[in-house]
This record gives structure tokens, C-alpha cells and sequence, in this order.
């Protein structure tokens, strides 16, 4: 289960384009990971084309934002394709990395339980540590918590 203070679990996914992405490969560096339901779905659309829009400003904290679903590469590709986004969309299929990271499990909707995806973000730091973990999330402005939030950290480390 994720910590804050504690190492990020290790992975190695499939971006959009079948390239693996593996997270110590991107040592030295931001990490948001955020874990999403479901391509091109009202919520899900709100929340990367958020991140899109303030991508540049996690660029400039030297961040790389990552986003997190069980949909296809191929299924990615075309979500980027239709709303030009500019980041970078990891599939997981069978929910591995969801699960280390505490975002699939037992979800209610319309009264209704089911197992799926648990709409949240963790933020690791250049070390691979858990800087910050949003469990639960609402896709309305939440890029810009998260940017926020990335930029207080980074200034109280210096």
C-alpha cells in the first residue's frame, strides 16, 4: 500500500504508442501518477485535458505526469488523438500496478458495489519516494491541486 516517505512501488507499463515505461527510468525526476476509470468518459476526459492544459507547468517543476488506466494502448491512442492531448497514458490491463498502488478496489455506484478503478494520484519525488497521495479524487480542478501541491513540496526541499 502507498506511504508517504515510504519508496514507490516499481513498474514497468505500455504507454500509448506499446513503449514500456518503467519508473526507474524516470529517476531524477517528478513523477504524478494519476489512476483513471476509463478513456474518453466525462470525468476522465475533464481530468487530462487538465492536466494537458497545465502540462507546461509541470514541466517547469520538473515533472512528468503519467495517467493510469485498464483501456489498450490502442484505446489510449485514439483518447490522445481525439482530445490532442500531450501526456503520457499507461495501460494495466489486469490492474497490477493499480492494485500496489491502492487504486482498485470496491467502489459504489448508484448504490451498486463493484471492483474498479479508485480515481486517485500519487506524487513521487526524484528519489522514487511518495511524496504525496490524493486517494480519492474529484476530476474538476484537480490537476491544478496537484501542481499546487508539487510546487509547495518542492520549495519546502528546496
Amino acid at each position: 500500500m502507498i506511504e508517504v516517505g515510504k519508496k514507490a512501488p516499481a513498474f514497468t507499463l505500455q504507454n500509448q504508442d506499446g513503449e514500456k515505461v518503467a519508473l526507474t527510468g524516470l529517476a531524477g525526476s517528478w513523477v504524478v501518477l494519476y489512476f483513471y476509470p476509463k478513456d474518453d468518459t466525462p470525468g476522465c476526459t475533464i481530468e487530462a485535458c487538465d492536466f494537458t492544459s497545465g502540462l507546461a507547468g509541470f514541466q517547469e517543476l520538473d515533472a512528468v505526469v503519467l495517467g493510469c488506466s485498464p483501456d489498450s494502448p490502442e484505446s489510449h491512442q485514439k483518447f490522445i488523438e481525439k482530445y490532442d492531448l500531450e501526456i503520457t497514458l499507461l495501460s494495466d490491463p489486469k490492474h497490477t500496478v493499480m492494485e500496489k498502488y491502492g487504486a482498485w478496489g470496491e467502489k459504489t455506484l448508484y448504490g451498486k458495489k463493484s471492483l474498479g478503478v479508485l480515481r486517485s494520484t500519487v506524487l513521487i519525488d526524484p528519489s522514487g519516494k511518495v511524496a504525496h497521495h490524493w486517494k480519492s479524487v474529484k476530476a474538476q480542478g484537480h490537476a491544478a491541486k496537484v501542481a499546487e501541491t508539487l510546487a509547495k513540496v518542492r520549495a519546502q526541499r528546496g
